[in-house]
Order: C-alpha cells, then structure tokens, then sequence
C-alpha cells in the first residue's frame, strides 16, 4: 500500500494512525485506519505534516471506519463572491431605508439618499470589524469568507455581518489573534465614526411629531465610552430643546459599541469566547457555563425591580437563550493548545475592559 502521491507518506502518520488503506476522490485524500493516541493527539500531530503540503485536515469516522480526510488548503476568493456582493448592496438599501427615519425623511422617496452618512457609518464599523478578523485569519492561513452582511428591516437595517470560518485554527496564538482583530479593528472604527457625528449638526424632528401624544420616540442608552468621547471632544448627547437629537452618524458609533459589547460576551463561538478560551484554555468552559444565568437575571432584575419595560429588558434574556445554545456548541478547539505569552493576555484583558465600557443596561427604549 502506499500513499497518494500529493498526500504525505504512509511512514510520517503510523506513528499516531495506523493506515490500512488509502484512497483519493479527486482532490481528496483520505487516509483509513486506526488511531494510536486521542483523536486531539492525532490532529495535532499530523496536523503540520499534511499543511506543509497544502492539506487541510480532519479525523472523523464514515460508516464506521476512522479516517483522515485531507482537502486542498484554499486562502483565496475564488470568481467574484456574488452572494457577498448581492448581501452588501441589500443591506446598502437596508440602512438607507432605517437611516432615513432617523433623519426624518420619507424613505419611499428620492430623498432617502441623503442618509448616506448613517449607512456608511454602520457599514463602516461592521465592515471593519469583520475585515479584522478576515485579515488575521489569512495571515494565520485560516481559510476564511469575506464578510457576510445580513440585511433586515430594523431600527438600523441589518443584523450586523458575519465571515465563515473553515477548517482548524493552528493555536491558541491564532485563535486569540483572529478573535481579538475584530473588536479592537471595529472599534477603532466606532470611535472615528462616534466622534465625527457628534461634530455634525443635530437633527430636527418635523413640527408634527413635537409635542404628539401619539408620536413614538425611541431613547437610546449611551454606554460609557460613548460619553466618555463625547466629554473629551465637549460635544453634547442631549439637548435642551426636546425637537433636536444627536446627529444619526452618532447612531452608528452607538450600534459599533452594542455589537462590541455583544460580541465580546465570552461564550462558545463569539469573540469573546475566542479570547477567552485563548486566555484560560479548556477551563473557559465553566466562565461561559455563568453567561446565560447572568443574561437572565439581569432582565429580570431590569423588568421586575428597575420597572423596565418589557420589549427593553427583554434583549437580555433573548441573548440568555442565544449563549445558552452557544454554550452548548462549545468553544474552538485549536491544534497547538500551548499557553498565550503575558504580551497577548495583557491586550486580551484591555480587549474585555473595552467590551465592558460598551455595556449599557438599557440599550434601547421605545415610549408611547
């Protein structure tokens, strides 16, 4: 028996997989057998061997039989991504439409173009934000999409962006790098957006929303980093005519340090689950175990002692549910689980003290 030509030798896996037969479905490569050690000591052994080849690889069992199953390693963007383009121009549409209700403009008219400060804003800060970690994960040679937008019809227009992630993260190093290039890249972002729309000017609700008792107005809660900046570049958040609001760009700060906050929630696959498992290891698991039960109990304490409305402290306990089942997905498992150097744990915890002066208890609030 011997191995597929393209594929490392039979001699490099005995070592930890015991092969008995070889085969090759196109670009394919896969390896049977038996393996000598723990499936993670398999992988990681191995690991190295078929990447300086140009593999990626995985060890499962089809129809009962363990295998090592090698694909070809693919970094690049192959013809245009048409799915990614169609997504960004929808959600292009998307936050137009959203913004120019923050504007005060009819969204069923020419006049929605002129919201464009507030979609470039939000795509600003969540196309950063993912670019970060697009970028770390091509230096890495983690194959990774470019992001992924996701329009729908909400106060902002989207639902944020996401970047699919394939194959095994290399180390701890990697998986720290690449779940931390995201926040930190997004929020400087965020601040450039924040401070330039507190320099511009405020907007005016129209005369026949002043003073309705049917009119609704939505109330956002300003996290400390955003007042903070707004201190520092002595700009105000509020004013005292009641017809005037921040300027919508500032919108867009607002909603790159609610998608930091919720991203750096440490459980599962969001970032901060990355970074944290990056930090503390497979002992990251019992710090993720406490989110949801934290979630919930700070909804609670919003709705029953703090008399928040329902549809505002509701926020939390439906991010309980989502790290509920994010917990019960787990967090990465890289390759190589050796210990971070103090160097990254240090911009770890600035990257989760960040996160934490992006918390508001009250995000949004919807009266009358």
């Amino acid at each position: 028996m011997s191995a597929p030509q393209s594929g490392p030798p039979i001699v490099d896996v005995e070592d930890v997989f015991s092969v008995y037969e070889t085969e090759t479905d196109g670009e394919v490569l896969r390896y049977y057998g038996s393996p000598r050690a723990p499936g993670r000591t398999v992988l990681r052994e191995l690991w190295p061997v078929f990447r300086e080849r140009g593999y990626e690889l995985r060890l499962t069992r089809e129809y009962g039989e363990w295998v090592l199953i090698a694909e070809p390693l693919d970094l690049g963007v192959n013809g245009v991504p048409w799915t990614n383009v169609v997504l960004f121009v929808l959600t292009v549409a998307s936050t137009l439409f959203a913004g120019s209700i923050w504007y005060h403009l009819d969204p069923f008219s020419a006049e929605v173009i002129h919201a464009w400060p507030f979609t470039v804003a939000i795509m600003g800060v969540l196309g950063v934000h993912e670019l970060g970690h697009y970028v770390l994960s091509r230096y890495h040679k983690v194959s990774a999409s470019l992001p992924y937008f996701i329009p729908i019809p909400t106060l902002i227009g989207t639902m944020g962006a996401v970047i699919k992630m394939k194959g095994q993260i290399p180390s701890r190093k990697a998986l720290f790098d690449i779940g931390v290039a995201g926040p930190l890249a997004g929020l400087a972002a965020t601040v450039v957006v924040t401070v330039v729309g507190l320099h511009l000017p405020p907007v005016m609700a129209p005369e026949s929303l002043i003073g309705n008792p049917n009119a609704v107005q939505i109330e956002l809660g300003y996290p400390p980093l955003l007042q903070g900046l707004a201190w520092l570049v002595d700009q105000p958040l509020h004013y005292d005519d009641p017809a005037m609001a921040v300027n919508p760009v500032v919108i867009g700060g607002w909603v790159g340090m609610f998608i930091t906050f919720l991203n750096m929630i440490p459980v599962g696959q969001l970032d901060g689950g990355h970074v944290l498992r990056a930090i503390l290891g497979e002992s990251q698991d019992r710090v993720a175990a406490f989110v949801p039960a934290i979630l919930f109990s700070l909804a609670a304490y919003l709705y029953y002692v703090r008399d928040v409305p329902a549809d505002s402290a509701f926020i939390w306990a439906f991010w309980g549910f989502l790290t509920l089942l994010f917990s019960f997905v787990g967090s990465a498992s890289p390759i190589d689980d050796r210990e971070l150097g103090t160097g990254r744990i240090a911009v770890g915890v600035f990257a989760i003290v960040l996160g934490l002066l992006c918390f508001t208890p009250v995000p949004i609030r919807i009266v009358g």
